[in-house]
This record gives structure tokens, C-alpha cells and sequence, in this order.
């Protein structure tokens, strides 16, 4: 006996195996007890048996079916928001905590370093996205010093990390990520856009945060967002901060017009450029955004478990 919860992560895509090894790697509280799928030739399926780990490849009803699901207390669902619905609901209906990474947001939107202790006991916890946990944690830290009134997020992720759920999720991210630019940042108004980059060589993810606020200490609002990149840093080793924060005051003699809001804003803006990373554990080190999603996903778990039974921190 490994002494490790055990969990299971539906999806064989990018998503859930770049998951899958990073729980093998890294976690010393959790052990993957199933990996299922649909397609049973995918690349996922093939190296979690190479890896001894239980499979299926007939999605949430073959989770249901095998000998140890009783013993799964986690089940990470890596595919699409429209899955996710059917899968919450039996998965829930037989006391599986969930951590969905779709954008399905059925349970409380999570993001580590700002809202995980307030979700730990929730029965399924919604990750946003990929662009929401790299971008989200910089808005709250522009809040906690002045009110961001307006929010709005550039992500800018390698096409080729983006596998076909990501692809299917595209409309769910932009309203999932937009709404918990509001939920967990706390802005007032919060905008997402996602560019799936063609370029050869893939380019690494990129992120443009800008925050338009009421004027503050400049000092205070830096300190802030640094303190809040060494947090996300913790438990996501390649984010960081591309370039130094910017500000520009916007005065009332050349207020800046917002057509989402269709007012003119005079205040600070605050400007954030950020870039992430990956581990390499499976897609290369580009694919920033699959290592955010999951590295998040993790700490989440972690958290939990610690939280259930305090002996295994």
C-alpha cells in the first residue's frame, strides 16, 4: 500500500496525460487509480498501461465499470464542457469529489493563489482556463491595492498545444474566463480573448493582462503583482513576468473610451506582461498553458487531501 489517495482522470488528450505524468512525478499525496478515454489508440491510453496504470477507453461509464473505482476519492475531468455535464452528474451521485479543467464552471471557479482555501470542500471545483490561471491572480493583485473597474486579458498559447477539446472549448473559454476575471479578480467588468499562434517554431504562451483602475501607489500596486507572481511561481516554476509593470494615468483631458462598457475611463491603467513556461513533461516546454492548467489542477488536489486528512502533508 503507496499510502496515497487515489485518482482518476478522464481525457487522454494533452490535458489529462501531461496530468497523469505530472501526479507520477511530482505528488506525494496522490496516485492515478484510472485513466480512461474514448479512443482507444490514443497516445495517452497507450502510456498509461505502459505505466501499469487501470484503463479504459470507454469514457466515465468504463470509470464506473472497473474493479477499484470504489477507491477513487478524486476524479480530474480533462475533456469538454459539454461532457463535463454528464459527468459531473454521475460521478457526484456516487461521492466523487470533481476538479473539472473544462470550462463547464459547474462548481466554483478556482484559482490557487487567490480563492482555493474558500473551495475545499466544495464537490466539484471549476479551474477556469489555461488563460484564467495565468491571468486572473495578476487582476486580484491590482484589486487587493484599487478597485479595477475594467479587465481585459490576452491569451496567446502555441497552436499546437491546443488539442481538439481545447479547440471544441473555444466561445466556453472566453465567457468563463471573462466571468471569473469578475468572480475571483474582482473587477468590475472582465474581457477574455484567446490566439491560438500558427508561428514554426511554436512560440512559448504569452499573456497581456490590462487593469484599469482608480489611481493608487504605483509602488504599492508592483509589490503587489510580484508578490503575487512568487505565489504562482510556488507551484508553476516557468511563470513569470516578461517585462517590468507598466502604468500610464489617464486624465480627463484624453479619457480613454471602453466600447464594452461604451464609457470613457479616466484612472490609471496598469499593464501586465507575462509569459509561462512548461515543465516538459509530456508536450515540450511551449506549452505553457497545458502546465498552468495542471500544475493548478494538482495544487488543488493537494490541497484537498491535506484538508480531509491533515497527515498526509
Amino acid at each position: 500500500m503507496s499510502g496515497k489517495t487515489k485518482v482518476a482522470i478522464i481525457g487522454s488528450g494533452n490535458i489529462g496525460t501531461d496530468l497523469m505524468i505530472k501526479i507520477m512525478r511530482l505528488s506525494k499525496v496522490l496516485e492515478v487509480g484510472a485513466f480512461v478515454g474514448i479512443d482507444p489508440e490514443s497516445d495517452g491510453l497507450k502510456r498509461a498501461e505502459r505505466m501499469g496504470v487501470p484503463i479504459s477507453a470507454d469514457g466515465v461509464d468504463g470509470l464506473l465499470s472497473l474493479p477499484n473505482f470504489s477507491e477513487i476519492e478524486i476524479v480530474f475531468d480533462a475533456t469538454s464542457a459539454g461532457a463535463h455535464k454528464v459527468h459531473d452528474e454521475k460521478l457526484r451521485a456516487r461521492g466523487k469529489t470533481i476538479i473539472d479543467l473544462t470550462p463547464a464552471a459547474i462548481g466554483p471557479y478556482t484559482i490557487p493563489p487567490v480563492n482555493l482555501e474558500a473551495n475545499l470542500r466544495a464537490e466539484n471545483v471549476n479551474m477556469v482556463t489555461c488563460g484564467g490561471q495565468a491571468t486572473i491572480p495578476i487582476v486580484a493583485a491590482v484589486n487587493r491595492v484599487s478597485p479595477v473597474r475594467y479587465a481585459e486579458i490576452v491569451a496567446s498559447i502555441a497552436s499546437k498545444s491546443a488539442g481538439p477539446g481545447t479547440r471544441a472549448n473555444i466561445d466556453e473559454f472566453t465567457e468563463t474566463t471573462s466571468r471569473a476575471i469578475e468572480v475571483v479578480g474582482g473587477a468590475e467588468k472582465g474581457k477574455a480573448i484567446i490566439v491560438l499562434n500558427p508561428a514554426e517554431p511554436p512560440l512559448i504562451m504569452r499573456d497581456t493582462v490590462y487593469c484599469l483602475c482608480d489611481d493608487a501607489d504605483r509602488d504599492a500596486i508592483r509589490a503587489s503583482i510580484e508578490a503575487m507572481v512568487a505565489e504562482v511561481q510556488s507551484y508553476v516554476p516557468g511563470y513569470r513576468l516578461k517585462q517590468a509593470v507598466q502604468f500610464e494615468s489617464i486624465g480627463s483631458n484624453d479619457p480613454l473610451y471602453i466600447p464594452d462598457l461604451d464609457c470613457r475611463y479616466t484612472g490609471l491603467k496598469v499593464t501586465t506582461f507575462l509569459e509561462v513556461e512548461g515543465a516538459a513533461h509530456y508536450l515540450p516546454s511551449y506549452a505553457g498553458n497545458l502546465d498552468i492548467m495542471t500544475s493548478a489542477a494538482l495544487r488543488t488536489a493537494e490541497r484537498i487531501i491535506e484538508t480531509r486528512k491533515p497527515e498526509a502533508a
